[in-house]
């Protein structure tokens, strides 16, 4: 006991020694001043207060996904009736609007109340960001719960089970390492993707067959859901290597891949909640 106690005192030693989170500096380095010049943005003021909300359409969209996804969620919870399937997606859709609220507060709208105001050079990243990813790898575990209840039996569902268990404590644990070291790759949005990509795939897989073999309604719209989510995963990719919002706001138009990505996971959610809501029911 005494040997625990002593590793964990040594833990607790080492993590109030790292670097704070906010000391990743941003690439390339920005200003607060900067920081205004590469996007838009909008002075409120509230008194003697001004309140600067960065992005302002690309906030509103990010917004409105994640108050759509949550009110689907709780759809979910809502006509349940009993089905785990329908619990776990319920769990899952709240977590990922939850998250996206927590990415459209600090990536865009008051990401320069968070990462710039006071400051000689804006941060990277969060805390906000960094219970996003968690709230989002959480999501996909528990979307694996759900098609664990939905789609599997016997040793099959408790593996998976096992499986989504695992993986939202082993993230977890990396994530916050990675915060309190910090490491920029283990807290990035495409080690994120990296983690969770297999699960997304797996299940497109095994959907595909079972739905090729027993010809169940609910396979043909699962594997449906997973094609969605790639697809607009892919569109983010090829929008942000393409260069076109640095482009387009030279013209002073803005329109980002993170616009492409909440546009799509936006219809992506639209999909869920009224053509896939509906067949969801316990294997």
């Amino acid at each position: 006991m005494k040997h625990k106690l002593l590793f964990l005192l040594l833990i607790l030693l080492s993590l109030s020694a790292c670097a704070p989170l906010d000391t990743i500096p941003y690439s390339p380095s920005q200003t607060p001043e900067t920081w205004l010049k590469i996007q838009p943005f909008a002075e409120f003021q509230f008194g003697s207060q001004t309140v600067i909300f960065v992005q302002p359409s690309t906030s509103l969209i990010v917004y409105l996904l994640g108050i759509l996804t949550i009110y689907l969620g709780i759809r979910f919870l809502r006509t349940r009736d009993n089905q785990k399937s329908r619990l776990w997606w319920g769990v899952a859709l709240l977590f990922w609007g939850l998250g996206a609220l927590l990415a459209g507060t600090s990536y865009e709208a008051f990401s320069y109340a968070i990462k710039c105001a006071s400051r000689e050079l804006c941060a990277w990243t969060s805390w906000w960001e960094i219970v996003y990813l968690i709230f989002s790898v959480w999501s996909i575990d528990a979307i694996l719960a759900a098609v664990a209840y939905s789609s599997f039996v016997g040793k099959g569902r408790i593996r998976l089970l096992g499986y989504a268990l695992a993986n939202a404590i082993m993230y977890t644990v990396i994530v916050l390492v990675g915060a309190f070291i910090p490491l920029k790759f283990l807290i990035s949005f495409e080690f994120m993707l990296l983690l969770t990509a297999p699960s997304i795939l797996a299940l497109f897989i095994f959907n595909g067959k079972r739905y090729l073999k027993q010809k169940e309604p609910l396979d043909l719209f699962l594997l449906y859901t997973w094609l969605g989510l790639g697809f607009t995963i892919g569109a983010y990719f090829l929008y942000y290597l393409s260069g076109l919002t640095a482009a387009l706001w030279e013209k002073g138009f803005w329109f980002s891949e993170n616009d492409v990505l909440h546009i799509g996971l936006i219809l992506w959610m639209v999909y869920i909640g009224f053509y896939l809501a509906p067949k969801v029911k316990d294997s």
